[in-house]
């Protein structure tokens, strides 16, 4: 597509900033490795691409009301002036000729270390999570053919530092006399095979136990995530490693040993005395400041210069977005909500926020104990922090069933326009349906600056590499998984919210579904309307809220958990999506796979085993419909066939056509994308 290159370098020079001392929360940006992007190849005008990797020391102050309300950060050491440091890794796509550029930053933020945001503007799909490993040829980017300075930086506090990550360094809290800091935490566990020994935690560094006797502690098993809790004795469980049982125990803080074994696919909850707490909410601050520095300040407190800057006297960047998927656009809801996108020079950060698939959750990083690699959903860590308090809604609302009034956005000077994108696994597990509903089923209302897109039917985590590629095996849960759609969609919003933020070009209004159309219901008329499908009856359940109290020490904003598990209130109305006769939702954005549908995509699925009736994790489902009349009338699926519904290949291939020129008018989808499914259909076999 056409580049808009809105403003020269030298209206840029009139936003030049100066670092001052005063001001600065970056004290050093430290490139340390500037490599060739994607072979030198050029990205349309913009041309070819390098990637910088480096560290940033930053510094806050306790002091400031800004940074105040980050959870211990009262308990961080100081420097002899007082503040607290810490650092992070980053990195940087940005044009080797920055003139070539748009002159705008998006500031991917990484999933759990993983560089995604990139990857995932890429169409078809460029199939790998490290940028500098993807084959780019055929794989359209947006963000680099459109000029894009693109940045990531780490903000996982938790992390073991491996290549081709992203992770930061924040300072342990400890008590006024320098002890250590100890309270409860729970941790939840679901192993995939029996094994005697777990460690605490997988794949990041834990918080040792301060105390390993067990009975100071608390280990419970259930069958599922309603069954009943049964506490295992203190006397048969251990804090060690015992990799062939009870005999082979060696004791450490970091892990469990139980002496008559795990059992797969069972849920295990432990509640211990954890130490030193890591000053997670700190993450919030990584985001504000590397954003803030790469958009108005031309070089740091040493003098580096900022890499995006165009000279010493003028800054390279004069519009800036965030975007982040999954737990990361829950941790922008709460970015949003906690103030950061205010600098501490009271200027707005980002100008623009793409929040995709985080429901109604926050993510509460901003936790004493925190490990922001947790999530509640259906089936597991069900009432854990981010299922627990409002605000659930964009707009200031009164929450009816806590009396709690409050909003994620609330500050007109530097809120950001926002765009989320939520699909169907996100109204099952996560409460979307909460961002237009409140507690009792009354509509509430969805502000201006905030677009909210459903992406109907929708899985969350298995996406092919390919358009159109085939379902996948159903691995632990009942029906085939769904090959994840969204890409194109997310593509193209990225332009509208561009045009939005940049050029005052409203973007398509919301597409969500509503009370008010008839598009949201409740679970038992999700029930009585799916379609009778043979071998795939709806869900039984879905993930339900109730008011957690975690304690007086825990409020909307993070705090400490002193009552785990938390004590349990009143309970929200939470609604679906409605269905079409072939069950594939209504209400959002009719994607292409929707509007010419090869089956019926469910935003769910069912576990196997004794988790059943559960929902399988974040996995969507699939079922395909009959070839024919004949097969479909035998087999009694009252969904029409293919044939029925195409006629042959040829009517297929028109179909998708004529579905993508529509979505192309509508501005969810870009041309070039519609001729990769045009292309897709045509080479595809079906009906042949």
């Amino acid at each position: 597509m056409n580049v808009i290159r809105a403003c020269g370098i030298g209206a840029l020079g009139l936003l030049s900033g100066v670092s001052q001392l005063g001001d600065a929360r970056v004290t050093r940006f430290v490139v340390e490795q500037t490599r060739s992007f994607a072979g030198g190849m050029a990205f349309g005008a913009t041309g070819a691409y390098e990637r910088l990797d480096g560290t940033a020391y930053m510094e806050v102050n306790p002091s400031d009301p800004l940074d105040a309300i980050i959870v211990n950060l009262d308990k961080a050491p100081r420097n002899a002036r007082g503040m607290v440091e810490f650092s992070t890794q980053f990195y940087i796509l940005k044009p080797v000729d920055l003139a070539k550029g748009n002159h705008k930053l998006w500031y991917g933020i990484n999933n759990r270390g993983n560089p995604v945001e990139v990857q995932f503007r890429a169409f078809p799909n460029a199939g790998s999570t490290d940028p500098l490993s993807v084959n780019w040829t055929g794989a359209n980017n947006i963000l680099l053919t459109e000029g894009y300075a693109v940045v990531d930086a780490g903000w996982h506090g938790d992390g073991i530092f491996r290549p081709n990550v992203l992770y930061a360094t924040y300072p342990v809290a400890k008590q006024t006399d320098g002890s250590a800091i100890v309270g409860p935490l729970r941790l939840e566990y679901t192993p995939a095979a029996n094994t005697f020994t777990m460690p605490l935690i997988t794949g990041w560094r834990p918080y040792e136990a301060a105390d390993t006797n067990t009975a100071h502690s608390t280990l419970v098993v259930r069958d599922r995530e309603s069954a009943p809790r049964v506490t295992v004795a203190a006397n048969r469980w251990a804090f060690g490693s015992c990799p062939t049982g009870q005999a082979s125990l060696t004791p450490t803080t970091t892990d469990l040993c139980l002496f008559d074994g795990f059992e797969a696919r069972k849920l295990y909850e432990l509640i211990y005395p954890a130490k030193d707490p890591i000053v997670m909410g700190l993450a919030y601050a990584v985001t504000r400041d590397i954003g803030s520095f790469l958009r108005y300040e031309t070089h740091d407190d040493a003098g580096n210069a900022n890499p995006l800057a165009l000279s010493p006297t003028a800054v390279g960047i004069r519009r800036a977005y965030s975007s982040g998927t999954s737990s990361t656009g829950m941790y922008q809801r709460d970015f949003l909500y906690l103030g950061f996108n205010e600098a501490e020079s009271h200027r707005k950060v980002f100008d623009g926020a793409m929040i995709y698939t985080a429901g109604a959750h926050r993510l509460f990083a901003n936790v004493q104990f925190a490990h922001p690699t947790f999530y509640s959903r259906q089936d597991i860590n069900h009432d854990y922090t981010s299922n627990s308090v409002p605000p659930f809604t964009f707009a200031v609302t009164t929450d009816p069933i806590t009396g709690i009034t409050d909003g994620i956005l609330k500050r007109p000077a530097t809120d950001p326009l926002v765009m989320q994108m939520d699909g169907g696994i996100e109204f099952w597990h996560w409460q979307a349906s909460l961002n237009v509903v409140d507690g009792l089923g009354r509509p509430v209302p969805v502000p201006g600056n905030v677009r909210l897109y459903h992406l109907g039917s929708t899985s969350h985590v298995v996406e092919g590499v390919s358009v159109l590629a085939p379902p996948a095996a159903p691995g632990i849960c009942q029906n085939p998984l769904q090959t994840s759609f969204g890409r194109a969609t997310a593509r193209a919003l990225t332009v509208a919210l561009d045009q939005w933020a940049d050029q005052g070009i409203a973007p398509p209004m919301s597409a969500y579904p509503r009370l008010e159309n008839g598009t949201l219901g409740t679970l038992s008329e999700y029930q009585a309307a799916f379609p009778a499908i043979p071998g795939v009856p709806p869900p039984a359940v879905q993930s339900e809220l109730t008011v957690l109290d975690f304690g007086p020490l825990f409020n909307r904003q993070g705090g400490i958990q002193t009552v785990l598990p938390p004590a349990l209130g009143s309970s929200y109305q939470i609604f679906q999506a409605k269905t079409d006769r072939d069950g594939n939702d209504v209400g959002g954005i009719r994607q292409i796979e929707l509007r010419v549908p090869l089956g019926t995509n469910t935003g769910w699925n069912v576990r196997t085993g004794i988790r059943a009736p559960d929902l399988c994790g974040l996995s969507g489902g699939f079922s395909p419909f009959a070839q024919t009349q004949a097969e479909r009338l035998a087999n009694g699926d009252p969904r029409l066939s293919l044939q029925e519904r195409y006629g042959d290949h040829q009517g297929f291939v028109a179909a998708m056509k004529f579905a993508a020129r529509d979505l192309v008018a509508e501005r969810f989808m870009l041309q070039e994308d519609a001729n990769q499914f045009a292309i897709s259909a045509f080479t595809s076999n079906v009906l042949r």
